[in-house]
């Protein structure tokens, strides 16, 4: 009998990670020495979806989808759960969070869902409090410590929203920005330690991520997308210098920044 695509991925992995007849280094792999590809793998979807590379986003959903049956692999091995397991698990999670779709729930609008989706949420993790420690989860239970620290400070600024902690408007955050820069300066004139100024660099972009917030902007894409252009700008510096026969180490700050303004201004 023809195997679906799936299984015969998921076959492909078995074999590979066979005692005997498998691949030397897919066996000696643990849960903690793939992570860091699976995170890569993830970023690479990221990109071909910025890049809007179709071709590329295939590959990169297939090495993705990789990662969770190689996950799924060592954990069958292990007697925890297989990748059936896995397919059923966020299968059913899907039909719980959608009753609008798959039951007799009416829901408005997107906005409507999203609300929904989270009171969905919280009511799941205050069962599985319930269930481990017996008591109400916090409201900023279940933000993974792995997630990027600027995404993540994005989704702890909306965690303590929904129960009411948040400034009433974009201009109140930006309020809070400046007196952040403002604590940035008095540290640095009171000759403050290294580790207080990285405090309050720290408490700086974490209010810069509630403004992006505010503003419905992904904190993480807004950054990928300010690097992106530094990258663009200093390539257009490089440039201009290679044509003179010289690089950035050979001219001076007033140079480095007029040709700077020149990149700046081509991009408008």
């Amino acid at each position: 009998m023809t195997s679906t695509p799936i299984e015969r991925l998921i076959a492909i992995m078995a074999r590979l990670r066979d005692p005997e007849r498998g691949c030397p280094w897919d066996r000696e792999q643990s849960f903690a020495t793939i992570a860091p590809y699976t995170i890569e793998e993830a970023y690479e979807v990221a990109d071909a979806i910025a890049r809007n590379d179709m071709r590329d986003l295939k590959d990169e959903l297939g090495d993705l989808l990789f990662q969770v049956v190689f996950h799924a692999r060592m954990a069958e091995e292990a007697g925890a759960f297989a990748f059936a397991d896995v397919a059923t698990a966020i299968s059913d999670k899907m039909e719980r969070r959608h009753p609008h779709v798959f039951g007799d729930v009416a829901i408005r609008d997107a906005a409507a869902q999203t609300e929904a989706w989270e009171a969905h949420k919280a009511r799941e993790r205050d069962a599985d409090r319930g269930e481990t420690k017996g008591g109400r989860a916090s409201a900023l239970a279940g933000v993974p410590l792995a997630l990027p620290a600027l995404l993540r400070a994005e989704k702890l600024g909306k965690r303590a929203a929904r129960v009411g902690f948040d400034w009433p408007e974009p201009a109140a955050v930006l309020d809070k920005v400046r007196e952040e820069v403002g604590e940035i300066s008095a540290a640095m004139s009171g000759k403050e330690s290294e580790e207080r100024i990285g405090q309050e660099i720290g408490d700086l972009l974490f209010a810069a991520a509630q403004l992006a917030r505010h503003f419905k902007l992904n904190p993480e894409t807004a950054l990928r997308d300010a690097n992106a252009r530094f990258e663009r700008r200093f390539g257009h510096v490089e440039e201009k210098l290679a044509a003179r026969g010289r690089s950035p180490a050979d001219a001076d700050l007033d140079e480095l920044e007029a040709l700077w303004g020149e990149a700046k201004k081509a991009e408008r």
